[in-house]
């Protein structure tokens, strides 16, 4: 089973230059969250704003991607369509003194089991589906 839910965003300013986005650790669920816009609200300059993403490698060091570059008179807006992060995810403001703001989407994804009757969220289609697929044996 899954939840997703609006991530209701955050503003960049030259005040407050960075957002980290983070999740419990004692939580044992898959978390992604999606980014979909990133966009110039208003007081923003005619000046370049650069948006960066900053994540942790396979090493454990620090990471940071450039997502976007706006500017007021020829991008205001851009559309990253749902683009996947993993949290803990730190966003930058590295040029510029926006305001920037960003939105996307929230997604849980819970590991434990739960048996059909528990979950109201399925249509009867679908749990004939599930209830109907064969468990195979595992290969030798």
């Amino acid at each position: 089973r899954s939840f997703s839910g609006l991530f209701a965003g955050c503003e960049l300013t030259a005040s407050t230059k960075s957002y980290t986005f983070q999740v419990d650790e004692e939580d044992d669920s898959d978390h992604i969250l999606a980014l979909s816009v990133v966009c110039l609200t208003d007081g923003a300059k005619d000046e370049c704003n650069v948006v960066e993403v900053v994540g942790r490698n396979h090493e454990n060091q620090e990471i940071a991607v450039p997502v976007a570059n706006l500017k007021l008179s020829c991008q205001p807006l851009l559309s990253l369509d749902n683009f996947k992060l993993q949290p803990p995810v730190t966003f930058r403001l590295a040029a510029g003194s926006g305001p920037v703001h960003l939105t996307g989407w929230h997604r849980i994804m819970h590991r434990e089991d739960v048996s059909f009757e528990d979950d109201d969220d399925l249509s009867e289609e679908e749990e004939e589906e599930q209830e109907l697929a064969p468990i195979m044996p595992a290969k030798k």
